[in-house]
């Protein structure tokens, strides 16, 4: 049943196994991967429901995907096609690993691009707005379908790779954008330097900045901080990755949901731990079947997002999508354990922005006694106390984490600026993003 525009979860799940059963005839067997992994499961084209699929179709991780291609040079075996039939190749950032190269052919991309158009919809960006794109066009596949998308709804598209943060805000004004992409920390940053040089951003035309690349975009104190640096604008979160593509989009209703774009996707939230698949309104792991990307397919591909879903079968907004509160909550190899107390970097960051007078921060995480420890190194706002600063701050670490973490001032200008994603962990023995 179609509801206010919106299919019902009887009818997202109709469509789900319908797209299942196309993909693994797809396939099954011309897909090496698959046909190895899958051989003795009992899974195949002729799947009778979602749930008999779930039960016994094998995770799929990233760590076997490295060996697939480490093994067969350079693309492995999940592909499903001849090369000949692919035209698009991009990859993952490669920060915990070697980058996994992924290839598209020219409907799975499209496939693609029809999923961020439902990201731009969600922020409602459509072919009337000016798109800035605030970053170099390197191999990840996000910068790519969000410019194509962008391109194929007819808005004018303003590419700022190459650029400087000076030059594209005044690019930005000068163009009269409408609409901005980029990370959440470089929507900061960019409204940072702007403060530096005498640019006003309430000249700007800027009504939707669409972020991703970091969880932040779903926190309420960093989303709150980046409207009020910008006066026009709202901010639309979602995320995706490269072997996996747009996954989620911005609720419309209610600021700090994504909803999982169910027609190209099937979604699973499990214990970390152990796989066990959990109730909705529970917190785990998130698992995608990429129901229309055959080329590359993955079939219940641990991400290593974790999210909670929502208790409620139906959102605010009326979609019946599942819905991630609080958008990514963090990554299951990001969390540490510090005297006794899970902490993730989303949660430290949450504290550090809910203060509001921070500009940019960096966590050392070292070892004393045996045991894991943090240190919050700050750089304070020009009008801010930057003693004061810090020891509010060390105040809301003990009451948001009943955990003691030394925060340190250092000047400005001392620590660095990111235009992707943000590398705030840091060894402290290392100065070295620490290894999950």
């Amino acid at each position: 049943m179609i509801e206010h525009g919106f299919p019902d979860r009887a009818e997202l799940e109709r469509r789900q196994l319908e797209k299942l059963r196309a993909l693994l005839a797809a396939i099954l067997p011309a897909n090496r991967f698959y046909a190895a992994k899958l051989a003795g499961t009992g899974v195949g084209p002729e799947a009778a429901e979602l749930a008999a699929f779930t039960r016994a179709a094998p995770f799929t991780t990233k760590a076997e995907l490295a060996r697939d291609q480490e093994r067969h040079p350079p693309y492995g075996t999940d592909l499903s096609y001849p090369l000949e039939r692919y035209s698009r190749c991009h990859q993952t950032s490669g920060s915990t690993r070697e980058p996994l190269r992924w290839l598209d052919t020219p409907e799975d991309w499209q496939g693609l691009l029809e999923n961020w158009k439902r990201v731009y919809a969600a922020a409602g960006v459509d072919r009337a707005d000016r798109i800035f794109f605030a970053f170099s066009f390197g191999p990840f596949l996000g910068f790519w379908t969000a410019f194509e998308a962008a391109r194929q709804l007819g808005a004018l598209c303003l590419p700022g790779g190459g650029l400087s943060s000076l030059a594209r805000l005044k690019t930005i004004l000068d163009l009269q954008a409408t609409a901005l992409c980029c990370t959440p920390t470089y929507a900061r940053r960019l409204a940072e330097v702007a403060a530096a040089e005498g640019v006003n951003l309430n000249a700007s035309r800027v009504r939707a900045i669409l972020v991703a690349g970091e969880p932040g975009g779903s926190l309420p104190s960093v989303r709150l901080g980046i409207e009020k640096a910008w006066p026009r604008a709202r901010v639309y979160d979602h995320h995706g990755m490269t072997e996996v593509g747009p996954v989620t989009y911005a609720c419309p209703a209610r600021s700090d949901v994504l909803h999982v774009i169910e027609d190209a996707y099937l979604p699973e939230v499990v214990n970390p731990a152990d796989g066990a698949p959990l109730p909705p309104g529970a917190a785990g792991e998130l698992v995608l079947t990429t129901l229309a990307r055959p080329g590359s397919p993955l079939l219940r591909y641990r991400t290593g997002d974790l999210v909670r879903s929502a208790a409620a079968p139906q959102c605010a907004c009326g979609s019946y999508e599942l819905a991630l509160e609080g958008g990514i909550l963090g990554r299951t190899d990001d969390m540490l354990l510090i005297r006794g107390v899970n902490v993730y970097p989303g949660a430290v960051e949450e504290v550090v922005r809910s203060c509001g007078e921070v500009v940019e921060f960096r966590v050392e995480v070292g070892a004393k006694a045996g045991m894991t420890e943090l240190k919050v190194q700050i750089e304070a706002a020009p009008a801010a106390d930057a003693k004061e600063l810090a020891a509010r701050l060390e105040a809301r670490f003990r009451e948001a984490f009943n955990l003691r973490i030394p925060v340190e001032p250092v000047a400005a200008g001392a620590l660095p600026r990111f235009e992707m994603k943000a590398r705030r962990w840091v060894r402290a023995d290392a100065g070295e993003e620490p290894a999950p």
